[in-house]
């Protein structure tokens, strides 16, 4: 914040002490290895070089707040665009504010323009020659991007694992931030360190062959971009002491919501909590494990996913918490695609990964008629594929196939197949893949209405930060399917992740059971089922709310139930 005061000062013309002054705090506070709470409540803070009683009182408003009101006046009345700009590599306040106030350039993208278009070049002390610089690193800062889907974000975070264990030193290691409690979309990737030499474990980290640049590094931590896949991502290690590590990763894993409540519970208690523990006074009285940190608070221990203050700290005072669905709990998923459609992999091929998986049984739902873009199966083709189907199952005694069918939901809300074709499937997935606009929320639940569907299939039909997805009312399709007693589902696809925690939450709450399937049309996208078990679990999902947990037989039995009315 401090920093950010500086560059609104710049940006609107003032220079010399001021300025300084914040910049010299800004630069304190980050290389600080005290606790700022406690260095505040003990009146100590202007005992730090560079902190002056001006800037205490800040950091005090801060803290006591959550606000700073010399940080709202300084950036008000500017762009905020113009502090994106001062991301770009050589760009700085005074080339910020020559832009804006020479050519009225306010983004990133303007500024680009105008490099291109020659303007740039035209203004005093640029040039082609500082222009080129400036849009190289736009590009870079455009390669770089800003978040991760969580399949790059696990995959980065299990590489620098696996590369600072093969260091002797290193002790207990984890990754924390957003993607620890599995959040859709992750920006940098947090690694939690303990170990002896510290020095050696930073250095170790720093030189891994795919670091593209330190962006900084000092006695216990250090901050670098890391090849990922077609760019670079921030990667950042803590090496902390084994009594800390366990308030450290709980700090680091956050949210910031949930540790402003703790720290909140802890201050009724006479207890101060930080990153380095939890204290009475000078003693520290946990740390060293999450599950000290929270019992010494009155609480049971909160997993990762659940940490965003929604009701998550009353519900551990009180003994609420639910015992979340995990991965070991999958008997089976419930909406694969084969090469009979636009799958990649065939009938057996799925069978013998899914038994791989220790699932007990599968659902091959490939697309219906009307997705000819798919490959999608006629009415004969289909009923083709349920005599498979039985003639497997007739032979198979420890794995299961269910005859199923992802079948479109036509513009009028009919269905795809006629009502004798669905009869012969065990489980009937409707979904929309056309007309997204065309009444969505009718068609969807009209299809939920229908006697012989079962589930309907990524409910909002958005792609993460590339697709809205459907006109939908969710809060009505939710109510239609816990009138119906239908299933709604969280596609396990990292790209969609649909429903989302916060609306398959709402659904739980509905009383709809949720399915939890990968939408696979590939082998390896079967894989993906951790990220929905993940999207689940931030839900509050348990066992129980879950078919993708129960049986073949009691599946079988629910799935009649449906049928039947209960």
């Amino acid at each position: 914040m401090f920093g950010r005061i500086a560059d609104a000062l710049e940006l609107k013309g003032e220079t010399g002490f001021r300025v300084l002054a914040y910049r010299k705090a800004a630069r304190t506070l980050a290389d600080l290895g005290a606790d700022i709470e406690a260095l505040d409540s003990d009146g100590r803070l202007e005992e730090v070089p560079g902190i002056g009683s001006g800037i205490a009182k800040k950091i005090h408003e801060y803290l006591a707040t959550g606000r700073m009101q010399k940080h709202d006046e300084a950036i008000a009345g500017l762009p905020a665009g113009l502090f994106e700009m001062l991301d770009i590599q050589g760009v700085g306040p005074k080339t910020v504010k020559q832009l804006h106030d020479k050519l009225g350039v306010t983004t990133p993208a303007e500024l680009k323009q105008a490099i291109e278009s020659g303007r740039l070049a035209e203004l005093p002390g640029m040039g082609e020659k500082k222009g080129a610089n400036i849009l190289k690193g736009i590009r870079t800062g455009e390669k770089t991007g800003k978040r991760m889907y969580l399949d790059e974000a696990f995959e980065l975070a299990d590489t620098v694992i696996s590369h600072m264990k093969l260091n002797t030193n290193v002790g207990q290691l984890a990754f924390g931030g957003s993607l620890r409690r599995g959040k859709e979309t992750v920006g940098d990737i947090d690694i939690l360190a303990t170990g002896a030499r510290a020095g050696d474990i930073i250095k170790h980290f720093t030189t891994h062959p795919k670091v593209r640049q330190v962006l900084g590094a000092g006695d216990t931590r250090a901050s670098v971009l890391f090849e990922s896949r077609d760019r670079t991502r921030q990667v950042d290690l803590r090496v902390v002491a084994e009594a800390e590590y366990g308030a450290a990763l709980q700090y680091f894993t956050g949210s910031k919501d949930h540790n402003i409540a703790l720290r909140a519970m802890a201050q009724t208690r006479d207890l101060k909590l930080s990153e380095y523990g939890l204290f009475q006074d000078s003693r520290r009285i946990a740390g060293r494990t999450e599950e000290e940190v929270y019992s010494a608070l009155g609480l049971r221990y909160i997993e990762p996913e659940l940490r965003e203050n929604r009701g998550e700290l009353v519900a551990a005072a009180e003994g609420r918490l639910p015992v979340l669905v995990g991965l070991k709990d999958i008997m089976a998923d419930l909406h694969v695609h084969t090469s009979a459609s636009d799958g990649a992999a065939g009938f057996d091929e799925v069978v013998e990964v899914c038994k791989g998986q220790g699932y007990t049984h599968v659902a091959i739902a490939d697309h219906s008629a009307s997705a000819g873009y798919a490959g999608g199966l006629s009415e004969d083709e289909l009923l083709r594929h349920c005599d498979r189907v039985d003639r497997f199952n007739s032979k198979s005694r420890g794995f299961k196939v269910l005859k199923s069918s992802e079948v479109d939901i036509k513009t009028d809300g009919g269905m795809d197949y006629s009502d004798k074709v669905l009869e012969r499937l065990d489980l009937v997935i409707g979904s929309i893949h056309q007309g997204f606009k065309k009444e969505a929320t009718k068609r969807m639940c009209a299809a939920l209405a229908h006697p012989l569907v079962h589930m309907v299939a990524h409910p909002t039909g958005r792609i993460i930060g590339r697709r809205e997805g459907y006109e939908i009312d969710l809060e009505q399709v939710i109510d239609c399917a816990a009138k119906h007693h239908k299933i709604l589902e969280i596609n396990a696809f990292y790209g969609r992740l649909d429903l989302n925690d916060v609306w398959a939450r709402r659904a739980m709450e509905a009383g709809v059971k949720l399915a939890i399937n990968t939408d696979a049309h590939a082998l390896a996208d079967l894989a993906w089922m951790r990220y929905g078990v993940i999207t689940a679990r931030r839900a509050w999902l348990t066992k129980a709310d879950v078919i993708n947990c129960l049986s073949y037989t009691r599946l079988m039995k629910l799935l009649g139930a449906i049928r039947t009315g209960f």
